[in-house]
């Protein structure tokens, strides 16, 4: 068993996450499958190790033993694989790549900072559209990715980070809420075809029965950054208002400082998820276990 550590670490995940699901998701893998694991260390040890409650687990007096031999064996592995590393590249570059919205507007360049100092080596930040930060993750060309658009790939895994909402948004003042038949009375900036973005404002305005294609359309864009100046620096017009919707991230300072303004479409909530994305290959990566472990806390 001990050649076999992915067993041992599975019961660790299980243990510090206190529930099976949740160790599925961190760890990349189906529940059954980590229940799997767990009921074949209870047999390899023919004793109990977990006991199932409604609020979590508990672990038995053999699974309390369990969990400080397993422990020490983690913490003896992470030190040989830092110091494997170190003989490997010794100033290794740690790759984050992100996609436009989360790259340009929500992570701050403290958070960088941090990072850098969390897993003591540099920190590159590439940024680009959710599809190439799949492919880059894939390759191996990028250790941790911050996406919008949720690609699945069974080779990587996915961690829910953020909660999202797509807003409408001008330079020109808009009412509180707008109704439906309102949209047809302003111009609209959109993003291209393709874009995560605009395929959730076309589902959720083919909800509505709104026909996109009766709208007057200005320009389209092909990322958050063009889209934001350019209504930014259109012309104002209180007739018909220039708008278009992104992410309430993107937007944030520039409507606190009432360069720009917000607003939501009646009975609609344009919410996404945003999700941290790493291979399975790096599931154990140190590197990439502190730095996912450092964004989900908040602190980025």
């Amino acid at each position: 068993m001990l050649k076999d550590f992915s067993k041992l670490e599975t019961f660790l995940v299980v243990v510090r996450e206190r529930s099976f699901s949740k160790a599925s998701l961190k760890l990349g893998v189906s529940q059954p499958a980590v229940t799997q694991q767990i009921k074949y260390l209870e047999n390899y040890l023919d004793t109990k190790l977990v006991d199932r409650k409604k609020s979590g687990i508990k672990l038995t007096a053999a699974g309390e033993e369990l969990y400080k031999v397993a422990t020490e064996l983690e913490s003896a592995v992470v030190q040989a694989e830092n110091k494997l590393l170190k003989i490997l590249n010794k100033d290794i570059t740690f790759n984050l790549g992100a996609s436009f919205t989360i790259g340009n507007y929500i992570i701050p360049g403290e958070c960088l900072r941090d990072l850098k100092s969390i897993i003591g080596n540099d920190v590159k930040l590439t940024v680009e559209v959710s599809g190439t930060i799949i492919n880059l993750l894939k390759d191996r060309s990028l250790d941790l990715g911050l996406i919008e658009a949720p690609i699945f790939d069974e080779d990587l895994v996915y961690r829910k980070w953020l909660d999202d909402e797509l807003v409408l948004f001008s330079n020109t003042p808009l009412p509180r809420v707008v109704n439906t038949e309102e949209l047809y009375n302003f111009d609209w900036i959109c993003r291209e075809e393709g874009s995560h973005t605009r395929k959730i404002v076309q589902e959720t305005f083919q909800e509505l029965g709104v026909a996109c294609k009766d709208f007057n359309v200005v320009s389209e864009v092909g990322n958050t950054t063009a889209l934001l100046n350019t209504v930014l620096r259109s012309k104002q017009n209180l007739e018909r208002p220039i708008v278009s919707i992104i992410s309430k991230y993107a937007i944030a300072q520039d409507v606190l400082n009432k360069k720009l303004y917000q607003t939501r479409i009646k009975g609609v909530a344009m919410d996404r998820s945003l999700y941290i994305v790493y291979s399975k290959i790096n599931k154990s990566n140190p590197y990439v276990v502190s730095a996912t472990d450092f964004i989900l806390s908040g602190k980025c």
